[in-house]
């Protein structure tokens, strides 16, 4: 008797813990599923890499992360079916760093309709015209938004240059003659970065001129092209590149000195992430400043509100972390 009683305990205790998603080993090991939009990108690199890391630092005895990152490849096409694959493998939650926010209702929809929490980062969805919030997030109680206000970055890029002693005006005309390389035009960040640069110039009363505006889709190699073309064009009128992200900052230093200029004497450059190279260069005088879009913050929120929704916690819409301004 005292043998069937202990075999009934012992069934009850495994059912038990299957019933609250556990196994015998008294494990709860969750399935998350990471879509980064593209491997290849600096910053991403080193967000990713925190993320997998933070997660793993949070495991215990009795809770395990089990982290699939994939690889969008800059393919929208590609990151549908990683996000289709998810769902079919019961993902637990999906972090997702999309490729083209356009897609984002097609997206969550899919994640929201399989009941899976949605966790956005790092590419934030556009709001309707004069509505900051993305009614996609909102309307779902289990999709959220980590990242930073580009708004912010864009504005801190300008400040650097109006808080020098000639303003970016080098060649003292009264005004600041600059080139601007974009990011991807359909993102965010690159959109905001472009525009409130030049309006922290345009609000602190500076007149400002733009010589050249192009896309460099966050690239370093493109960075280069497009600001050899630039200074080959206009040469001495160029006084001021503002780069979207340090990457393509990187390519801008290299023309730069290729085409014999010198940055702290007769242009100055901006970029944004504050990528350790970067940080150096601004140490060294070869970069004029950076923002540090801060990767650790970012991926350490998005990994805490991830948990939460795991636990059946009530996430917020929106997780802002702020950008750090970078400078000698």
């Amino acid at each position: 008797m005292k043998k069937v009683f202990a075999l009934i305990l012992a069934l009850a205790m495994v059912f038990a813990l299957a019933a609250c998603g556990g196994n015998a080993s008294g494990v709860k090991t969750y399935k998350i599923g990471v879509a980064i939009y593209q491997f290849d990108d600096n910053f991403m690199t080193l967000y990713r890499n925190e993320l997998e890391s933070y997660f793993k630092s949070l495991e215990t005895d009795t809770v395990k992360y089990e982290l699939t990152i994939v690889d969008g490849k800059n393919d929208m096409a590609e990151q549908n079916n990683q996000i289709d694959n998810f769902i079919t493998q019961g993902m637990d939650a999906i972090i997702l760093n999309l490729v083209q926010t356009s897609s984002a209702d097609a997206a969550i929809d899919k994640i929201v309709a399989a009941g899976i929490p949605c966790i956005l980062i790092n590419r934030e969805p556009l709001g309707e015209e004069g509505d900051e919030s993305y009614k996609g997030i909102l309307d779902n109680a289990t999709v959220c938004y980590v990242g930073a206000d580009a708004r912010q970055s864009g504005t801190f890029q300008g400040e650097i240059i109006r808080d020098l002693p000639n303003h970016g005006d080098i060649n003292g005309d009264g005004k600041v003659s600059y080139i601007m390389i974009e990011g991807d035009p359909e993102n965010v960040d690159a959109q905001y970065r472009t525009e409130f640069s030049i309006k922290a110039l345009k609000d602190a009363g500076i007149e400002v001129e733009c010589l050249d505006d192009q896309i460099g889709n966050w690239a370093q190699a493109k960075g280069q092209e497009l600001c050899a073309n630039a200074l080959a064009k206009f040469g001495d009128e160029v006084e001021v590149v503002f780069c979207n992200n340090d990457a393509m900052a990187l390519g801008a230093a290299t023309a730069i000195t290729s085409a014999g200029r010198t940055v702290g004497e007769n242009i100055y450059l901006v970029g944004v992430d504050a990528l350790e190279e970067c940080q150096q260069m601004v140490k060294d005088g070869t970069m004029t400043g950076t923002v540090l879009n801060d990767h650790i913050g970012q991926s350490h929120k998005a990994v805490d509100v991830t948990i939460m929704a795991l636990n059946g916690e009530a996430i917020e819409n929106y997780y802002w972390v702020d950008y750090v301004k970078v400078t000698k």
